[in-house]
């Protein structure tokens, strides 16, 4: 030790390398074991939103559909289509009830419209976040591990990001009382500037805050730049697609590209299809991007779950 570092300097120095240890390691995914898949399966219920909008199915129908139509055991929900049910018991446990049913997971909840967590205005801001108390409960009771939120504001970038890291916390130190994640999606505006959506997550700094990168929801920014600069933070990855070549790759994104990005970061775990596109109909742009998640899996030398 130095003639000039005494004792407290140096104890002070050795507790804010290992906080900070703790804190990368807290955001990281747990190692892959040895003959586990490389990434995991899972269904956004948006894939279907034309169906379920035209009441062709609803929100109940959706564990058995994952199951038996596509063979994914993992679901993604969307509150918009049960916006009034996140406190009807009787209406979670029916949800509940079908899913273990199929086998299947409840993975998340993607929130809308319940508004803006980095509104300028305090009190709206406020409102905001305790509009969304009520999926991190509903949450809960369906042993998902997330909410996805959105992070909406308004002012100059540097305003923006303060403003969305303070709403945003005040929902993280809810969702952390509840064993529960509060993730961002890349959903516009802001969001999609890989960038300020990290600076958001330094800002934020908690374990229970994170990211999930959607490959699309991208105008200016270069998309692969942006999922690796959001992947640190990943406790979710939403696989979109909209159209498909003759060969079955999706047009607006390499997935061997991406998905490499993906699994470079130590992400090993859940990967929602999110099809949007309107040339195939909502099962089939479901199966090609299952299809193309599979194959490039195997390029890639392991398996999908």
């Amino acid at each position: 030790m130095a003639d000039n570092v005494t004792r407290r300097d140096f104890l002070g120095t050795v507790a804010v390398a290992t906080a900070t240890l703790a804190t990368q390691s807290a955001f990281a995914e747990p190692p892959r074991r040895r003959g586990e898949p490389l990434f995991r399966i899972s269904l956004a219920e948006w894939s279907l939103h034309r169906a379920l909008f035209r009441h062709e199915v609803t929100n109940l129908d959706f564990p058995e559909i994952a199951k038996r139509q596509y063979g994914i055991g993992a679901c993604e929900y969307v509150n918009q289509f049960f916006k009034d049910k996140a406190h009807d018991e009787k209406y979670l446990a029916e949800l509940n009830r079908r899913a273990a049913g199929e086998g299947v997971q409840n993975v998340l909840i993607m929130i809308d419209d319940e508004g803006a967590l980095g509104d300028p205005n305090p009190e709206r801001r406020t409102q905001a976040v305790h509009n969304h108390h009520k999926w991190v409960d509903a949450a809960k009771v369906l042993g998902c591990h997330s909410i996805r939120v959105n992070a909406h504001s308004h002012g100059s970038p540097d305003e923006q990001m303060k403003l969305v890291a303070d709403g945003l916390g005040r929902l993280v130190e809810y969702g952390d009382r509840h064993g529960l994640n509060v993730i961002v999606e890349n959903h516009g505006g802001l969001s999609s500037n890989g960038a300020w959506l990290t600076g958001v997550m330094r800002l934020v700094n908690n374990p229970r805050c994170g990211t999930l990168p959607d490959f699309g929801n991208f105008k200016d920014y270069d998309r692969y730049k942006a999922v690796a600069e959001m992947m640190p933070y990943a406790k979710g990855v939403s696989a979109k697609t909209h159209d498909f070549d003759r060969h079955g790759n999706c047009v607006e994104t390499d997935y061997r590209r991406m998905m490499k990005i993906v699994l470079d970061s130590g992400y090993h775990g859940r990967v929602g299809i999110e099809y949007e596109g309107t040339h195939l109909s909502e099962p089939e742009g479901i199966k090609a991007t299952k299809h193309l998640l599979e194959r490039v899996a195997a390029e890639l030398g392991g398996t999908t779950s």
